[in-house]
C-alpha cells in the first residue's frame, strides 16, 4: 500500500511540474453567446461566412451573423523561475567515467545459452546410506 501511494504520490508531483513549467492558449468562438468552437495550441474556427444585411436591420441574433460572434482567449503562461544546473567535467574526470562504465559493463557478462559445466561428470556411487548407518539426522 505503501508503495502505491508513493507512486500516485510522484505522478501526480511530476504533472505539477509539467504544468507549472508548461504554457498553452486556449481560444474559444462564441456566437449568440453560445461556445461554437474550442481549439488549445490554435486558432478556433470562425463560424460559416454569412454576413448580416445592413439594409434590413434585425435585432434577433442567429449564428449565420457575424455581428454577434466573439473570440475569446485563455493564455496560461510558463514560469521560468526554476534554477538550472550547469557543470563542466575535467579531462581526468572524464576518463575515470569512460573506465568506470566500460568495467561496469563488462562485469557482467553471461553464460552461453544452454550450457552445464557438470555435463561430463557422473554424480558419486552410493553404496550404503551413511546417514542411515551414523544415525546423523539434520533438524
Amino acid at each position: 500500500m505503501k508503495r502505491f501511494l508513493t507512486k500516485i504520490l510522484s505522478l501526480t508531483l511530476a504533472f505539477a511540474v509539467l504544468f507549472a513549467t508548461s504554457s498553452f492558449t486556449v481560444d474559444m468562438h462564441f456566437c449568440c453567446n453560445k461556445l461554437v468552437d474550442v481549439a488549445i495550441f490554435g486558432n478556433a474556427k470562425p463560424c460559416k461566412d454569412k454576413k448580416q444585411d445592413l439594409s434590413k436591420p434585425s435585432k434577433k441574433c442567429s449564428l449565420g451573423q457575424m455581428d454577434c460572434c466573439s473570440n475569446k482567449s485563455i493564455v496560461k503562461k510558463a514560469e521560468d523561475n526554476l534554477k538550472k544546473s550547469h557543470f563542466d567535467l575535467e579531462a581526468n574526470q572524464i576518463v575515470f567515467l569512460q573506465t568506470f562504465f566500460y568495467t561496469y559493463v563488462n562485469l557482467f557478462e553471461g553464460l552461453k545459452l544452454k550450457e552445464i559445466p557438470f555435463e561430463n561428470y557422473d554424480p558419486p556411487f552410493i553404496k550404503k546410506d551413511i546417514h542411515l548407518l551414523d544415525e546423523t539426522f539434520l533438524i
